[in-house]
C-alpha cells in the first residue's frame, strides 16, 4: 500500500474539496435548467473529462514515460489554463452529442472559479507553481524550487487564489443582477487570460520565443478565440438564455419600433 507524506495528503484532500464544492454548486445552479438527469450527468462527465485531459495532456506529451500508469494523472504537472479550456470544450462536445441547445456557461462560471481558487491553495500546500525570487516581505521559501530553494519567492499560487476567489464573487453578483447573461464563463476566461499573461512575468517558466513563456503564447492565442465566441453568441443567438436567476421563466420583450 503506497504511503503519502502529510503534504501530499493535504494536497489531495484540498483538490478533492475543490471538486466537491464545484459539483455541489453546479448541481444547485443547473436545477434551474431544462435538462434531464441524463443530460446533466453527460455534461458533467464532459466537463470533468475535458478538464482532466486539458490539464494533463500537455505535460504527458512533453514528458511521456512508458509504463507510468494511471497515477501520473494525479501527480504534479497540470495546467489550470488547459484544464479550464479543456472543460469548456468538453461541455460543448457533450452538449453536441446529447443535442442540448440551452446555454449552460453561466451555471459553470462561479463554481469553476471557486474550485480553481481552492485548487490553488492545494498548489501552495504542495509547494508547486511557485514564483520567482523576491525581496517583498510576503515572499515564501519553497523547498521544491529547482534553483535556490533557500530564497523567498512570490507566492504566485496565492495571487491566483485571490484572482479566482474575487472572480467567483464578481460572477455571482453579475448573475444575480442579470448582467452579461450567457457570457459569464467567457468573461471569466478572458479575464483569466489577461491575468495569467501578466502573472507569468513573476513565474520561473521557460522562455519559448520572443521573451514570452508557453502560457503567455497560449493566452495570446486563446484570447481572440473567446472574443470571437462571445461575438458569435451575442450576434447569432441573442434570445437564447441560460438559467433564470430568480427561478422564474423570463419573457423576452419585443423591441419597440
Amino acid at each position: 500500500m503506497p504511503s503519502y507524506t502529510p503534504t501530499q495528503l493535504a494536497y489531495g484532500l484540498t483538490m478533492a474539496a475543490a471538486l466537491l464544492v464545484c459539483s455541489l454548486l453546479l448541481r444547485r445552479n443547473q436545477r434551474r435548467l431544462p435538462l434531464t438527469r441524463g443530460q446533466t450527468l453527460g455534461i458533467g462527465i464532459g466537463a470533468f473529462s475535458g478538464a482532466m485531459l486539458g490539464a494533463k495532456l500537455p505535460f504527458l506529451l512533453a514528458q511521456y514515460e512508458p509504463g507510468a500508469g494511471l497515477a501520473v494523472w494525479l501527480a504534479h504537472g497540470k495546467t489550470i489554463m488547459g484544464g479550464i479550456v479543456g472543460g469548456y470544450l468538453g461541455v460543448e462536445i457533450a452538449k453536441w452529442a446529447l443535442d442540448v441547445r440551452v446555454k449552460t456557461g453561466d451555471t459553470f462560471a462561479a463554481p469553476v472559479a471557486l474550485a480553481v481558487a481552492i485548487g490553488r491553495l492545494a498548489c501552495f500546500q504542495g509547494g508547486c507553481c511557485y514564483g520567482t525570487p523576491t525581496t517583498l516581505p510576503w515572499g515564501v521559501r519553497f523547498p521544491l524550487a529547482v534553483d535556490a530553494p533557500e530564497l523567498p519567492r512570490h507566492p504566485t499560487q496565492l495571487y491566483e487564489f485571490a484572482f479566482h476567489f474575487a472572480a467567483a464573487i464578481v460572477l455571482v453578483v453579475l448573475q444575480r443582477r442579470d448582467l452579461l447573461r450567457g457570457q459569464l464563463i467567457k468573461a471569466y476566461l478572458l479575464a483569466y487570460f489577461v491575468f495569467r499573461f501578466s502573472s507569468e512575468f513573476l513565474r520561473p517558466e521557460p522562455i519559448v520565443w520572443a521573451g514570452l513563456t508557453a502560457y503567455q503564447w497560449a493566452a495570446l492565442a486563446l484570447f481572440p478565440v473567446f472574443v470571437g465566441l462571445w461575438w458569435r453568441d451575442a450576434r447569432c443567438s441573442p434570445a437564447r438564455e441560460s438559467a433564470p436567476t430568480d427561478g422564474h421563466a423570463r419573457i423576452a420583450e419585443e423591441p419597440q419600433r
